[in-house]
């Protein structure tokens, strides 16, 4: 998730190391905020980056209703509604087992602990069904107060749990089309987040492994998504840049209905979509010119993560209005590679 604070990234270190965290990468503290990629709103020629995101702009696929001012139901069609022509589905999950049932462990694994997650965060991430959950065709990941101070987090007694899932050891993949169909949660202090780290964190650490954040939103803006990439600011560096760009805003919060975020990698090129409008390019190029020494993590094999954080360095901490349980409800995730 996005590294927001610079100096944090020294934080990052001493957490990878620490035998009661997971070798997979932390969801902050972990880039130089020096180094910006394209602007707030940045566009490409797919729209205005000025205007707010419209259902009209956003193109219906097979089998979807599609456009942002969805906010229905989970898809009846996975086999129709997971076509995109030019492309050829590798993994995906459609989150269509009886509700009650936990995630599909042979498509993802548990995160677990309080430890801040080199962000100052404020949840305790479980294993159980309590706050990951499959129900009415969407896994739905709860942040919740409930039962909390029983655990304990960095910080003292817990004030939250929530859930945390990656496909590391289960499925990664180099360049194609990666994409959520996601409601938010809202309220001030919550970091739900759709993202991807390489594969060989447990070998070279962040941010050598490389980070591609498809969806990472706070409520502080709750019309906006971010996406960036995270690499070293130089070879052997523990110090990440920040390439990142922001969605132009929609009509209505994020947390009011479903909405698609997606990358679509290539060598040398990512770029980011908020319900099929294209609105931020990364490459070789826009590093170079916002991280001169910067080197480019994004020519091997990355996993998926999904989780909702509480109060960090991002959002900052739940304020006297957020009402808690939150949550953020996934109706399936995709992957795909071009056809030929």
């Amino acid at each position: 998730m996005r590294a927001f604070r610079i100096g944090l990234a020294a934080t990052w270190i001493l957490a990878c190391g620490s035998p009661s965290e997971s070798t997979s990468g932390e969801d902050g503290g972990k880039s130089d905020a020096t180094f910006a990629g394209a602007p707030d709103g940045a566009a490409e020629a797919s729209g205005d980056a000025g205007s707010p995101i419209d259902a009209t702009t956003a193109p219906a696929r097979d089998g979807a209703s599609g456009g942002v001012a969805d906010s229905g139901p989970p898809s009846t069609d996975a086999s129709a509604d997971a076509d995109l022509p030019g492309w050829t589905l590798t993994w995906s999950d459609e989150f269509d087992e009886p509700d009650g049932s936990a995630v599909d462990p042979t498509k993802w694994a548990h995160e677990v602990g309080g430890t801040g997650w080199g962000n100052q965060e404020l949840e305790y991430y479980t294993d159980g069904t309590a706050n990951a959950v499959v129900t009415g065709g969407n896994l739905v990941i709860t942040a919740t107060a409930a039962g909390a101070s029983s655990l304990s987090c960095w910080y003292g007694p817990c004030q939250y749990t929530s859930a945390r899932l990656k496909t590391e050891g289960l499925f990664a993949q180099a360049y194609g089309r990666f994409e959520a169909r996601i409601q938010l949660p809202a309220g001030q202090g919550l970091w739900p987040a759709f993202w991807t780290l390489g594969d060989n964190i447990s070998s070279v650490s962040w941010p050598a492994c490389g980070e591609i954040d498809i969806m990472e939103a706070v409520d502080g803006e709750p019309l906006r998504n971010h996406g960036s990439l995270h690499g070293p600011v130089s070879p052997g560096s523990s110090t990440s840049y920040n390439l990142t760009g922001t969605a132009p805003a929609t009509t209505t919060p994020l947390s009011t209905s479903f909405h698609t975020y997606a990358v679509e990698w290539d060598p040398g090129t990512v770029r980011f979509l908020v319900d099929d409008v294209a609105y931020e390019t990364q490459t070789t190029a826009s590093l170079t010119q916002n991280a001169a020494n910067g080197v480019w993590e994004f020519d091997h094999p990355f996993f998926i993560l999904l989780n909702v954080a509480v109060g960090g360095n991002f959002p900052g901490p739940p304020d006297a209005a957020a009402v808690f349980p939150q949550a953020m409800k996934v109706d399936w995730v995709r992957v795909y590679e071009r056809a030929d």
